[in-house]
């Protein structure tokens, strides 16, 4: 029996994070395959979870429910046949709903031998407020699906803004378990006691969501037109060994111009947010880099930009990676990649100016 764990969380909440503790706590004895579906074309967590030694498959384009009804499938398929593992993380896109991740693991429950363990979303507490009334639709069906909210940024929330954000997320969905202390404070093995105990509350997501589908909210039935102009397969499987044998030659766009046609009031996320994503050799210095991400957060030159994200070789031969939402911006040194990639999430984004401010149009 292989659990399936599955990690949601809105933009910028602290998905990756957190699954890092997790594998590096809890699950390090454990044959861990974990499967990412990004919102936009350029593959970006992979690259941030390397270290961890895990097996990750990336799903890279599409709105998530019809990506998750075919390739999904697939994937899951193929890690389970090719990898047996003790356990899958998914890792939906920021602006995924988790009750189409819901459905469509469910699905999978019937034809293999895999049991959904663990519905989790993963929320800034700092942005609880302003998400839940700018993307409500989104953020509002991560919080209701969840069996446990675990909230990140609680060190620097003051103890009114806590509660406040508690109280505004009990008010979506009462029944979760909300992880308010520190992650510094808590350990993995205590994260893991309180999601497991959640399987009354599980049981009842599971059964909502498989409710939802039979009454027709599952969103299966779209005739979506993609426009992509390149032609480029991003089912990617990355073997961490380090040892990337690519003769790619990427230097170009990425974005989505996708015509919708629902017969329901529903959006998803590609009619909301738009991903520019970029590969590039481009090098850059750590202050450029520190520069355009202070920009992207405290302007709207560009924008509304939601987050921020990629790996890029530097001018002294390291690799720097970042990650930005609004307010918060984190530059680190990493491994070397295949090549520079950046993601930039958000509305209204001037795609052509995006392209100025990093140095490659």
């Amino acid at each position: 029996m292989t659990k399936i764990d599955i990690i949601s969380g809105f933009l910028g909440a602290g998905k990756t994070t957190f699954i890092k503790k997790m594998l590096e706590e809890v699950f390090k004895d454990e044959k861990v395959v974990l499967v990412e579906n990004e919102y936009g074309e350029v593959g970006i967590d992979g690259g941030f979870l390397k270290d961890a030694g895990i097996e990750i498959k990336e799903l890279n384009s599409g709105c998530i429910c019809c990506t998750l009804v075919g390739d999904f499938s697939r994937s899951l398929n193929e890690v389970i046949e090719t990898y047996h593992p003790d356990r899958i993380l998914i890792e939906p896109s920021g602006v995924g709903k988790l009750s189409d991740v819901l459905t469509s693991v469910q699905e999978m429950e019937k034809t293999h031998d895999v049991k959904v363990n663990a519905v989790v979303t993963v929320a800034n507490v700092l942005k609880v407020s302003k998400q839940m009334r700018a993307f409500g639709e989104f953020f509002k069906n991560q919080v209701e699906h969840a069996a446990v909210i675990v909230l990140s940024r609680t060190q620097n929330a003051d103890p009114k803004k806590l509660e406040a954000s508690v109280r505004e997320l009990q008010a979506v969905n009462k029944k979760a378990a909300i992880i308010t202390t520190p992650w510094d404070d808590i350990s993995g093995e205590q994260i893991l006691k309180v999601i497991e105990q959640q399987d009354d509350l599980l049981e009842e997501m599971l059964k909502e969501a498989e409710h939802a589908q039979e009454c027709g909210c599952g969103h299966h039935d779209h005739d979506h037109h993609h426009h992509h102009d390149h032609d480029h397969d991003h089912d990617h499987h990355h073997d961490h060994d380090h040892d990337h044998d690519h003769d790619h030659h990427h230097d170009h766009d990425h974005h989505h111009d996708h015509d919708h046609h629902h017969g329901h009031d529903h959006h998803h996320a590609d009619e909301v947010f738009t991903s520019w994503g970029k590969e590039t050799p481009h090098k850059y210095t750590k202050e450029t880099i520190e520069n355009i991400l202070n920009t992207l957060s405290d302007t709207e030159d560009y924008g509304v930009i939601l987050r921020a994200k990629g790996m890029v070789p530097a001018e002294d031969g390291t690799w720097i990676y970042f990650d930005m939402v609004p307010g918060e911006v984190e530059i680190r040194q990493g491994e070397p990649d295949y090549t520079g990639r950046l993601c930039v999430i958000g509305t209204d984004v001037k795609e052509e100016d995006l392209g100025r401010l990093f140095g490659i149009e």
